[in-house]
């Protein structure tokens, strides 16, 4: 049976003045799914979570919730509810009032709300501070607070705008664990919107990237990183080295293609053909290094120098030259059998990759 959709966007456009923000974009999302809006800034991303929750009105298009038309609905009927990045708490008032407050508006009976409110400090792990004030808790404790705001009304929809921004880099990744641990706990269909790869890729069950309005694609984070449809989507998630050639021959459902004077087999998932420029593109590390001292070189393989060695435990990143003149990016990774490779810098080496983990584009 299809799966049905608990939100659809179609031809969504939203124009400030002469600036189009959003550009007739189309877009399902579905029960209980975690999707996240990535972009640069001033992509649109931000706007289309205001949209869906009716902070701004549509120039074009049709926003659907549940199957029912949400144009000319107002954000208070909408079954929805936002997570915004400056948390957005009442400093007057105590952690259990600003939680409770969206069900004294519904005009819930006080038994109720307390019951509620409970249960969602419970979920979000603040249990025993609801008497505190906002400003007596850490960051991160306020935005469980104001996830918790959220979820105590049970929306279909929970919108989370860079939710995450303001909080360091440690406490930000203690905080995507434990969105995804409520995500899963509730069930209810999360929508992201973030400009950080790292937090979209590990967090998300699908990744919308945007750019200047429009989606450039949609798919799981292993389908955005390892196959991006187009250049923006490989060069704006994640590193990538993007090497120019020219296809020599067309065999069997791999190409041939000329890389710096060097025929490398790559594989030909796109239909190209004999004589064609291409771009073959690499992450980091689907990249292999041979120093040429010390160990024998598979061809066909290019040459070229160490410039930077960055140590950094686990792995060790290298920015090599090669004869060509090109500056690529490189991620090695240590294992048991690899604890005495070193890497100097202007050290000579030979790269290549395996067949296969490139993009081709």
């Amino acid at each position: 049976m299809e799966k049905l959709p608990i939100v659809s966007l179609r031809g969504v456009t939203k124009r400030f003045g002469d600036v189009v923000a959003v550009n007739a974009l189309d877009i399902d999302i579905f029960q209980g799914e975690f999707l996240t809006l990535l972009g640069p800034s001033g992509c649109g991303k931000t706007t289309v979570l205001r949209l869906i929750a009716g902070f701004e009105n549509l120039d074009e298009g049709e926003i659907c919730m549940a199957g029912s038309r949400m144009n000319s609905i107002p954000p208070n009927k909408r079954n929805v509810n936002t997570v915004f990045q400056s948390y957005a708490l009442f400093p007057h008032m105590t952690i259990f009032d600003n939680i409770a407050f969206g069900l004294r508006m519904k005009k819930y009976d006080k038994n109720n709300i307390d019951r509620e409110v409970m249960e969602a400090l419970d979920i979000v792990k603040l249990a025993g501070l609801e008497k505190r004030m906002p400003y007596q808790l850490s960051g991160g404790q306020q935005q469980r607070v104001a996830m918790a705001r959220a979820i105590v009304n049970k929306p279909q929809v929970l919108l989370l705008d860079e939710p995450l921004s303001a909080l360091d880099y440690r406490l930000r990744q203690e905080m995507e664990i434990e969105l995804k641990r409520i995500h899963r706990q509730l069930g209810i269909t999360f929508v992201f919107v973030t400009h950080d790869q790292e937090e979209a890729i590990s967090m998300s069950d699908r990744i919308a990237v945007m750019n200047v309005g429009k989606i450039e694609q949609v798919g799981t984070p292993i389908e955005i990183y390892e196959e991006p449809q187009n250049m923006f989507v490989a060069r704006f998630v994640g590193e990538i080295n993007v090497f120019e050639g020219k296809v020599l021959r067309i065999d069997n459902g791999s190409a041939i293609v000329s890389i710096h004077g060097q025929s490398f087999e790559v594989q030909n998932r796109k239909n190209i053909s004999e004589g064609q420029d291409v771009r073959v593109l690499l992450r980091p590390e689907d990249i292999i290094v041979f120093r040429d001292e010390a160990e024998s070189i598979t061809d066909p393989a290019l040459a070229g120098r160490i410039e930077n060695v960055i140590y950094k435990g686990k792995t060790v990143d290298l920015i090599i030259t090669i004869d060509a003149g090109e500056t690529i990016f490189v991620t090695q990774f240590f294992n048991e059998d690899q604890e005495d490779v070193v890497f100097r810098e202007g050290q000579r080496v030979h790269i290549n990759w395996p067949f296969g983990w490139e993009v081709v584009m």
